[in-house]
């Protein structure tokens, strides 16, 4: 039998994207100071709490910057207290994998795929964040291969819940240079989580893009709580202070760098119900205050946040509004910022 599979055009590497769309000297220097800020956080040389907020799914250019450049006016009067890493995830599919499937896939969601047109805009989104707000942002790596197409330009990385068990997911960030959040699995099991964590804070030697690489660990690698669902597919979260707590432990009991832990505020935490992750993150701000252990593991919040409210099907055309997962609108994100900022004295 035939293989079901048609070659279409060979994409650019990397290193030749690159060399046609470089970096500006200022978004490099930008870059590097960011990198040093957010690792000193994940050392606990900088007291300040992590928000990654955004888009669930950068999908268009001018609300996705937009969105930046009023988030950046907030990131100033809560410098502080918070760094803020915004979500620019530009490879983000449905769930289920068929229509939209980012920005990467298609730049116009309106339009079909076309990948090289895609690697290009997705590039080019990141580089105008850096240029006109001056954040580095974090993206979901979705695909391990394309991570260098934008490894000169993030902040983050989160490995999701469906790819924590990969261990190419694993070992490429074990080589990425800044720090890779690692999703528990669908099912709740945190074994699968602290075992990906302990893969990506080793050396590893693997093949990547045709080569073989050699990785010196990354102790940047951390745990990332977003709920999970039982075998019936029912919602259950695992934000409260009993489930920190128990992650603590285990951190402790694995003798792991750096023990560390981002909360989700979405997904099977809040069942998809995105009002929720109002409640939530105050929830585990009043654990923090109440457990004084917790302070310096739990280093922030993930939020799905754009310009509107809640989600809307592709070709409704509502500037601003999520067509992947519902997100919270800009005024509730506005708000619950200065309420974290508060919660933080």
């Amino acid at each position: 039998m035939e293989m079901q599979m048609e070659f279409r055009r060979k994409l650019p590497i990397p290193a030749d994207l690159k060399k046609e769309f470089p970096l500006p000297a200022e978004v490099a220097k930008i870059k590097e100071e960011r990198d040093r800020e957010i690792e000193d956080i994940f050392y606990g040389r900088d007291k300040r709490f992590l928000l990654i907020i955004g888009p669930c799914s950068a999908d268009r250019e001018d609300a996705v910057l937009d969105y930046m450049n009023r988030l950046v006016k907030v990131q100033e009067k809560v410098k502080d207290k918070i760094f803020i890493i915004p979500r620019c995830y530009t490879n983000k599919p449905r769930t289920k994998g068929v229509g939209y499937k980012g920005m990467l896939h298609q730049p116009d969601p309106e339009k079909g795929e076309d990948m090289l047109a895609g690697i290009i805009a997705i590039r080019e989104l990141h580089t105008r964040v850096v240029k006109e707000t001056g954040f580095t942002c974090a993206e979901e790596m979705l695909y391990p291969e394309n991570h260098r197409y934008l490894s000169d330009l993030l902040a983050y990385v989160a490995i999701g819940a469906r790819s924590v068990e990969n261990q190419q997911h694993r070992m490429v960030a074990s080589g990425i240079g800044i720090p890779a959040g690692m999703k528990n699995p669908t099912g709740g099991d945190i074994s699968v989580m602290l075992n990906s964590i302990i893969a990506a804070q080793s050396e590893q030697t693997f093949v990547y893009r045709n080569w073989e690489v050699h990785t010196t660990g990354n102790p940047m690698a951390h745990a990332i709580l977003r709920g999970y669902v039982d075998r019936y597919g029912n919602s259950f979260p695992n934000y409260h202070y009993e489930d920190l707590r128990g992650l603590k432990d285990k951190y402790d009991e694995l003798g792991l760098k750096n023990p560390a832990v981002i909360v989700d505020c979405n997904h099977n935490n809040s069942g998809k119900k995105y009002l929720e992750q109002i409640r939530i993150a105050k929830d585990v701000l009043h654990s923090i205050h109440v457990a004084p252990e917790l302070q310096g593991f739990v280093k922030g919040l993930m939020i799905e946040s754009y310009l509107e409210d809640g989600n809307q099907k592709i070709g409704e055309g509502v500037y601003g509004k999520s067509i992947t997962d519902p997100c919270l609108g800009w005024e509730k994100s506005e708000k619950l910022i200065y309420d974290i900022a508060d919660m933080l004295d």
